[in-house]
């Protein structure tokens, strides 16, 4: 490990002070001795406090002047300043059959990751690694890159091929789940180049004292920004079922998106309006005062990498209910830690948040001990934090 200890972590801009994946991540590093630099093709807040360097790229989309301003200033660096790894990466792309214009550009917009000297450079999207296939190789450094769902699910659908590039490459792969594991491995990817590496939250800061049953209306919650992929439609429609039965239930959603007006219109026309409430995004705190009000977690997604919020509702003793989409089947163990639904059937959804509701008190308890305890022991950040020292300490 001594001789691997400067860290190139490569984003879109700098996470946010509620996006504490990264920063926890960066402060674990530090702390076992590794150097690390944020480089980031934007940077939106600036006066953030954030824990590492952070090395912006120039803006290349500006007006006129401005543009040929940064062309010429990438141009100057590449022959002056980073002759070496900008050759280096001209003639990578060259084998690689990119044309000159290609070769050219990318030598241009990637002169900011030539910055500084590094072991690693790690892209922290997949969809961030396309185009700088062979940044790291030109700097001498190792690369990895992490899926989180979305980039390898999805991605290639709107970008055909988009990763074909990238997977002929030597990278070192971090994925949240094994069957995202299982999916890099079905392209072609060797099986040793793969680590799954879970999220983790701050287990403590979730803790709550054990609910006791009432009578009272269900309290139901679910954490998702407003999207399609997090299948809050079939929900809806899973509680309009419910309520014909008679269940008494508020459903809160927290998070916010584009789909906001839609799931509106589609919860008054299934006549649940009155039981649905829509928060937006708040707080991590009033987050965690929604989580212990709430009785049953519910993350019906139609395609999830692994999911922080299911994590935070175990943690905080919840009844969690998730659909079987990717990661979530891993997320929470069916029938030990909460229960694991097919996704797109709201019938299926249904029958099991009245079973849920119909269970004992000692059978819900030992639900909730059990996903508690399994917090604890797997998704606290500590753990988290040696596996990438682990991650890039490998040879």
């Amino acid at each position: 490990m001594s001789s691997i200890k400067r860290i190139g972590l490569v984003l879109s801009d700098v996470p946010g002070y509620s996006e504490t994946f990264f920063r926890n991540k960066i402060k674990g590093l530090q702390e076992n001795g590794f150097q690390v630099f944020l480089f980031v093709n934007q940077n939106q807040k600036k006066n953030i406090e954030f824990p590492c360097e952070i090395i912006t790229a120039p803006n290349f989309n500006g007006s006129l002047v401005t543009k040929l301003t940064q062309i010429i200033q990438a141009f100057l660096k590449a022959v002056f300043v980073n002759a070496k790894q900008s050759y280096t990466l001209y003639k990578l792309d060259k084998q690689d059959g990119l044309s000159l214009k290609r070769r050219i550009k990318q030598v241009l917009l990637n002169q900011f990751l030539f910055k500084k000297k590094l072991d690693w450079l790690h892209f922290g999207f997949g969809m961030l690694a396309v185009n700088r296939e062979n940044v790291a190789n030109a700097i001498g450094a190792k690369m990895a890159v992490s899926f989180r769902g979305f980039d390898l699910y999805l991605s290639p659908l709107k970008h055909k091929e988009c990763y074909n590039l990238l997977f002929s490459k030597k990278v070192h792969y971090h994925v949240l789940s094994n069957k995202m594991k299982t999916i890099l491995i079905d392209k072609g990817i060797t099986k040793t180049m793969v680590t799954v590496i879970n999220p983790a939250i701050d287990v403590s800061f979730f803790q709550t004292q054990k609910r006791q049953q009432t009578n009272q209306r269900i309290e139901i919650l679910t954490i998702a920004r407003l999207h399609w992929v997090k299948g809050l439609e079939y929900t809806l429609q899973a509680l309009a079922l419910l309520k014909k039965e008679g269940l008494d239930f508020n459903y809160t959603i927290i998070g916010d998106g584009k789909e906001y007006e839609r799931l509106v219109f589609a919860a008054h026309q299934l006549d649940i309006k009155e039981q649905v409430v829509f928060k937006g995004k708040i707080s991590s705190k009033e987050v965690k005062k929604e989580l212990d009000q709430t009785d049953i977690y519910i993350q019906y997604s139609i395609q999830e990498g692994f999911g922080n919020s299911p994590l935070e509702a175990q943690a905080s003793g919840l009844l969690c209910i998730v659909s079987d989409a990717d990661g979530l089947s891993e997320n929470v163990i069916d029938t030990k830690t909460g229960w694991v639904v097919p996704k797109r059937n709201p019938l299926a959804l249904a029958n099991t948040i009245r079973m849920v509701t119909e269970m004992s008190l000692i059978d819900q308890q030992k639900i909730q001990e059990n996903a508690i305890n399994r917090m604890k022991n797997e998704f606290h950040i500590n753990k988290q934090q040696q596996h990438f020292v682990r991650f890039y300490s490998e040879e």
